[in-house]
C-alpha cells in the first residue's frame, strides 16, 4: 500500500521544513508528486515533479533527485518553494494568520496518472501562547497588530513595516513572535479606516508614535527596530532608540512621496518614466526609472543615515527589477564609511528577485504595481530566490539577537 509520510509531523510552522517520504511503491517505479494550496484570495498555487523509487520502493525527498517538473535534483522542500500561481502575477496572500495554510500532496502513477496516495501538510503561523492583539481606537491613530511571545519577557521589540501596496502583512511578524520577539506589524494606508491610497506625504511622527508605543510596552526589554526601505532608514536617522535596522531591497533616498518630520521635509526622488523598458513578454521593467540619488540635483532626497546610531543590515537581491537596490545599498554603505562608521553589513544574493520573504514562500517574479498601474517584473530565479529567503531569515534573527541584547527595539522592512 502506497503511503506518504511527512516527518516529524504533518503539522509545522510555515518557515519550517518537512521531510517527505513515499513508501510502498514498486522498485524503481516512476511517480509524479504534486503539491497544491489555495491562498486567502482564492488563488491556487501548484508544483509538481517526477521521481523514481529506489530498490526498496521508496522515494525520499531528502536523497532522491527530481527528474523533472517544477525543479530538478535533490530538493527536500521543492514542492513548496517551487509553487507557482495558476492566476498569473499573483503573490501568495495570507491575511489571517490565526488560520493555517493547507498544502495537499498527491502521488500519481508515472505512466497511468492513477492517484496512488495523498497527504496534507498544515503550515501554521502562531505557536501556542503567542498573543495577537489588533490596535484600535484606544491606541490613538496607530493601526496594526501586536504579536506577543509566550511568557512574561521582557523580549526585544521589533517594528515591522511592510508598506508596498498598502494594507497589513502579518506573516513575518507572527513567525518572528514565535522566535521570542515582540513584533508590531504597522499599517499606514489601505487598512481599516486609514486612507485607501498612498498619502500625499509620509508622516514620520506617526512611526515615532509606534516606536514609543513599542518601547513602553511592559514586555519589551528596551530596544526596537524598524524597516521599509527608505522609510526604515529615515526612522533610524531621525528617531531615537533604534538599535538595529534591517533594510531589504530598499532605497537610500526618499522616493516618490515627501517625508515630513516636525519642521523637516525631505523632498522625493521622482521616477523617470522614459526609462521604463517594455519587455517581449508585454510586461514592463521599471528598474532604471529611479535616477541615481547621489548626483547633482538629487542629493536633497538622500537620507542622512550617518546621523543614526543603529546597526544596519543591508540585504540586496542582485536581480531586483523593482529598482537598483544594489546601487542604493552600495551608496548607503559608502556614506556611512565616509563618516567613519562601520555600523553596517551588506549581504547580496545572486539570482534573487525583489520580494525576499520568509522561507518557503513562493517566488513572485511579476505583479501589478500600484504606483505604475501595470504589470511589472520583479526579477529573480526560483531556486536562487528560495535559497536567499532561507539564508536571510536566519541572518535577520541572528542580527537582532546580537544587537538587541538588553535593548528594546529595531526596524524590519
Amino acid at each position: 500500500m502506497v503511503r506518504v509520510r511527512l516527518l516529524p509531523s504533518p503539522r509545522c510552522f510555515f518557515d519550517e521544513p518537512v521531510h517527505l517520504q513515499v513508501d510502498g511503491l514498486s522498485p524503481h517505479q516512476k511517480v509524479e508528486l504534486r503539491s497544491k494550496l489555495r491562498d486567502d484570495k482564492g488563488v491556487i498555487f501548484r508544483a509538481s515533479s517526477v521521481y523514481k523509487a529506489d530498490a526498496t520502493g521508496q522515494v525520499d525527498l531528502c536523497r532522491t533527485p527530481s527528474l523533472g517538473g517544477s525543479y530538478t535534483g535533490v530538493e527536500p522542500m521543492g514542492l513548496f518553494w517551487a509553487m507557482a500561481p495558476e492566476t498569473p502575477h499573483s503573490k501568495l496572500l495570507k491575511k489571517n494568520v490565526l488560520g493555517s495554510i493547507i498544502v495537499n500532496i498527491d502521488v500519481l502513477h508515472g505512466d497511468t496518472g492513477e492517484l496512488l496516495a495523498t497527504a496534507t501538510n498544515e503550515r501554521r503561523f502562531m505557536t501556542e501562547g503567542v498573543r495577537r492583539i489588533p490596535l484600535g481606537l484606544k491606541e490613538g491613530r496607530l493601526r496594526g497588530v501586536l504579536f506577543l511571545p509566550p511568557g512574561q519577557g521582557p523580549f526585544p521589540g521589533v517594528l515591522d513595516v511592510y508598506l508596498l501596496g498598502g494594507g497589513l502583512s502579518e506573516v513575518r511578524a507572527s513567525l518572528l513572535a514565535n522566535k521570542g520577539f515582540v513584533v508590531l506589524a504597522l499599517a499606514y494606508y489601505g487598512y481599516q479606516d486609514m486612507p485607501r491610497n498612498i498619502p500625499k506625504h509620509f508622516d514620520l511622527e506617526y512611526f515615532e508614535e509606534a516606536i514609543t508605543f513599542l518601547r513602553r510596552h511592559p514586555q519589551v526589554s528596551g530596544g526596537r527596530r524598524a524597516g521599509s526601505g527608505d522609510l526604515a532608514l529615515s526612522m533610524a536617522s531621525f528617531l531615537s532608540g533604534i538599535s538595529a535596522t534591517v533594510w531589504i531591497n530598499g532605497s537610500n533616498a526618499n522616493i516618490m512621496t515627501p517625508l515630513h518630520y516636525k519642521d523637516l521635509v525631505i523632498p522625493p526622488l521622482m521616477p523617470i518614466l522614459e526609462n521604463v523598458t517594455l519587455l517581449p513578454s508585454g510586461h514592463i521593467d521599471v528598474r532604471d526609472t529611479i535616477p541615481d540619488p547621489d548626483t547633482e540635483g538629487n542629493r536633497g532626497s538622500l537620507i542622512p543615515i550617518e546621523r543614526s546610531s543603529s546597526r544596519f543590515l543591508f540585504a540586496v537581491s542582485e536581480d531586483d527589477r523593482n529598482w537598483n537596490s544594489c546601487l542604493f545599498a552600495q551608496q548607503a554603505a559608502a556614506r556611512l564609511r565616509h563618516h567613519g562608521k562601520e555600523n553596517f553589513e551588506v549581504v547580496t544574493y545572486p539570482g534573487a528577485g525583489h520580494f525576499l520573504e520568509v522561507p518557503y514562500m513562493p517566488h513572485c517574479p511579476s505583479g501589478f504595481h500600484s504606483a505604475v498601474g501595470k504589470v511589472v517584473v520583479f526579477g529573480g530565479e526560483v531556486k536562487a530566490h528560495h535559497e536567499a529567503q532561507l539564508d536571510l531569515w536566519r541572518r535577520v534573527q541572528e542580527f537582532f539577537r546580537k544587537h538587541l541584547k538588553d535593548k528594546a527595539s529595531s526596524l524590519l522592512s
